[in-house]
């Protein structure tokens, strides 16, 4: 039996259809199980698309794409070599500082607690006299009752106590050791992430044209056209992409460098610049996570350092998301905030804490895919400009 699809369109039988759609039911029962293969994937594609311009401008002085892509691939070995050496030492001392210091810092917020210890045991005596008071005008007798209660509950209460104080403890161990193991099990996973996307990167810069064949192969005669639009525009915007994160981390780097230098020295200001470089690689978390080793490289310094610090990041990251971020982004790629906190929301689900990477281009990949496949196709004749006076109209702002 087939399904007529309509004039000039083959005929598609009703087998065809089981299998795809056998094929989504198998996607969607293995996602969980294979959401660090697609990550990787996806990975591997992106970052291979934003650095294959700069493999076409070496290549021709280098002999060719493996020489591009060596030499590319030598570069951030150095500058990985570099930024640990780099971190080492700094990282070293202000921990030992910190350990130094520490004991200042539990004395400091041991004294609220006493005080509040010591406010607890006068009330406590305070009640207990009370309590004897009563006793006393109830007479002997009461109090003759009262003890043998006492002694007669006592070794259930000190069993009962004995028992909730060690199923707590078993409870609280085995906690324990389920939040290192899921710790250790995700960072394994995450490094075998990276370790493929690193290798995987360096293979396909070497030879990119069998796997972007392989991937139009699965797309059918009547939709080849559509499916290298998509992909044209798809690597034309992951150089975007990858040109505007490295300018954010680069810009971010550097004016963190620049203000903790006379806050915690020329050391720990390199540190914490190659980290809220880093960070800078996911959008809107990264800012916030970098400012945590700065506090504690600050409180191994003491004093009013942690405030300065303080006061600086939030300095720093005003400037980010009000001047340097749009500057940077608006050339790059348009995507409003909105959405990419969504993605990050979705990204994060499905494939874990590295989703953050591809929130943005996952955005824009969607609105490539939404401007050729339906746009085009339902609305055909609608500009960005009407669109946007409808929704001015929708949110009465027609006359701003």
């Amino acid at each position: 039996m087939t399904i007529d699809s309509g004039p000039g369109l083959k005929r598609l039988s009703i087998p065809f259809y089981l299998i795809i759609g056998g094929v989504i039911l198998v996607f969607v029962q293995t996602f969980s199980i294979l959401a660090p293969v697609y990550l990787s994937f996806l990975l591997t594609l992106l970052i291979s698309l934003a650095l294959n311009p700069l493999v076409n401008r070496l290549r021709s002085f280098l002999g060719g794409r493996k020489g591009a892509t060596a030499t590319i691939i030598l570069g951030m070995l150095m500058f990985i070599a570099l930024s640990g050496w780099a971190f080492y030492i700094p990282l070293r001392d202000s921990v030992s500082n910190f350990a130094e210091a520490m004991p200042q810092y539990w004395e400091r917020l041991q004294k609220p607690l006493i005080k509040m210890e010591q406010h607890a045991t006068r009330s406590e005596e305070r009640m207990q006299d009370e309590v004897t008071r009563e006793i006393t005008k109830a007479g002997d007798t009461e109090i003759r009752k009262y003890q043998l209660e006492q002694r007669e509950t006592e070794p259930f209460n000190s069993t009962v106590d004995a028992n909730t104080i060690r199923s707590s403890l078993a409870q609280m161990l085995r906690g324990v050791i389920g939040s290192f193991t899921k710790l250790a099990f995700n960072g394994a996973q995450m490094l075998v992430v990276l370790v493929t996307v690193f290798f995987g990167v360096i293979f396909m810069l070497m030879n990119p044209r069998p796997i972007v064949s392989a991937l139009l192969s699965f797309v059918p005669t009547s939709h080849q056209d559509k499916a290298i639009s998509i992909m044209h525009r798809i690597a034309r915007f992951a150089p975007a992409w990858g040109g505007s994160t490295l300018a954010g981390m680069v810009t971010i780097g550097s004016l963190v460098f620049v203000m903790m230098w006379p806050l915690l020295g020329i050391m720990d200001a390199m540190v914490l610049g190659l980290i809220a470089g880093l960070l800078e690689s996911i959008p809107f978390l990264g800012p916030t996570l970098s400012t945590v080793p700065a506090l504690l490289l600050a409180m191994g310094k003491g004093g009013y350092t942690p405030l300065w610090v303080l006061l600086a990041y939030i300095v720093i990251q005003a400037l980010e998301n009000n001047i340097i971020l749009p500057l940077i982004m608006s050339r790059g790629m348009k995507l409003h905030a909105v959405a990419i906190i969504f993605s990050m929301l979705i990204s994060v689900t499905a494939f874990g804490v590295l989703g953050v990477l591809i929130a943005a281009p996952l955005v824009a990949i969607v609105g490539i895919i939404h401007e050729e496949l339906y746009r085009k196709k339902f609305l055909p004749s609608v500009t960005d400009s009407q669109l946007d006076s409808f929704a001015g109209k929708i949110l009465h702002e027609a006359n701003i």
